[in-house]
């Protein structure tokens, strides 16, 4: 993963995971208010009962003339105190320190709950009962707890999810990057022959060394390029769609390309053999012909050095036959895919495959492959379905 990647990814990362927390971290806060508020309300009617309890303890023992005795309550989270009507402890449990607070019915300190009663007896020394308890605090901090356990936790998915979503979103950018960088390498290797042929032609033809043999080589060397272009093109500019539909003489256009690449092929000193019945058809010619240079093409880039193409056209069924390389059968079913080569060393874009096979999908033409290792192969494409009614009564 390059520099650029690895800035995208912690960028969707970021951008991602911090929206997803933020976003979590306002719904368990929302959740942690509500269970406060419950927390708090229940700590305040247990507080309240306890209260009640003792209240009825008290006036029932001053009812029959009986000194009221402090007890421990049986819940020992709750615990109590007494206090006079000037404010003064007559009776302690508590286990806090903390300032007794007269003016407020219910409230929290740091540690603990407050709940005050009051008696309205005159003839009763006790004025007010204190309630404590530190449940509610623990249960808060307990919640606490949890609240940060379920956002951490919650974090950890989200990246996960995240880190999963950026893998599979940048998975296809980044082979698109890949492609392009080995395009534009492809590029400057497969420029680079046809090049230094030509600027080496063209220094001999200064020189006067061989002038009918160089100017052959210029021109297959211009003929290459011219190609390679075209095939960029046609692909880079979507060309796919653009159709202008009308009958020709498919084994014309053959023989013309036929001519054509024998320019070319005089580099490796191959000879093109043709054998051509006649056809129309009905279909776009640039994309006719389109078809027959790049299979053409493609035989003479894969033959070995001395060898031969044959070209052949009978009965509608178009093939190019090579005795080179070969493909094996795990590359064939891969080789018309776009930027698949046959052969790293032979240079190529891995474009000219996928074009015929596009363009064969549009017409819905039958493109076959018969291949062996080092004995060549054969392509052929079968263009029966488009040949002009006239032709086929012939």
């Amino acid at each position: 993963m390059n520099y650029n990647e690895k800035k995208a990814l912690i960028s969707f990362l970021s951008i991602y995971v911090g929206s997803a927390i933020f976003l979590i971290s306002i719904l368990l806060y929302a959740y942690y208010q509500e269970e406060i508020k419950t927390l708090e309300n229940t700590c305040n009617m247990e507080l309240s009962h306890a209260s009640m309890g003792i209240k009825t303890d008290i006036m029932n023992s001053y009812m029959h003339n009986k000194k009221f005795v402090p007890k421990q309550l049986a819940k020992g989270e709750i615990r109590y105190a007494l206090y006079d009507k000037d404010k003064k402890l007559i009776y302690s449990y508590l286990d806090g320190k903390d300032f007794v607070d007269f003016d407020k019915k219910f409230y929290e300190s740091s540690h603990f709950h407050f709940f005050i009663e009051e008696i309205h007896d005159m003839n009763i020394p006790i004025k007010y009962i204190v309630m404590e308890t530190c449940q509610g605090i623990l249960d808060k901090n307990s919640l606490k707890i949890y609240i940060l356990v379920a956002l951490l936790l919650s974090a950890i998915f989200v990246a996960f999810i995240a880190y999963l979503l950026a893998k599979v979103l940048l998975k296809p950018v980044r082979e698109k990057v890949l492609h392009l960088d080995n395009f534009i390498k492809d590029s400057a290797h497969e420029l680079n022959t046809p090049i230094s042929v030509l600027m080496t032609s063209v220094s001999m033809l200064k020189k006067g060394k061989n002038p009918e043999k160089m100017m052959k080589y210029i021109l297959s060397s211009s003929k290459q390029i011219s190609q390679i272009y075209n095939d960029i093109h046609f692909s880079a500019f979507d060309s796919f769609h653009e159709s202008v539909e009308e009958e020709f003489n498919l084994d014309e256009l053959i023989s013309d390309s036929v001519d054509y690449f024998n320019d070319i092929s005089i580099t490796k000193n191959i000879v093109i053999e043709s054998s051509l019945s006649e056809c129309i058809i009905l279909m776009d010619r640039t994309k006719t012909q389109k078809l027959i240079n790049n299979l053409i093409s493609n035989s003479i880039k894969y033959s070995n050095y001395n060898e031969k193409v044959i070209v052949t056209l009978k009965e509608g069924i178009f093939s190019v036959q090579d005795f080179g390389i070969g493909i094996s059968k795990k590359e064939q079913s891969e080789i018309f895919k776009r930027y698949k080569r046959g052969n790293n060393i032979e240079g190529g874009f891995g474009i000219g495959l996928d074009i015929v096979n596009r363009i064969c999908d549009d017409y819905n033409l039958k493109l076959n492959l018969i291949s062996k290792i080092k004995k060549g192969s054969i392509f052929s494409i079968n263009f029966r379905n488009i040949i002009v009614e006239s032709t086929k009564e012939d």
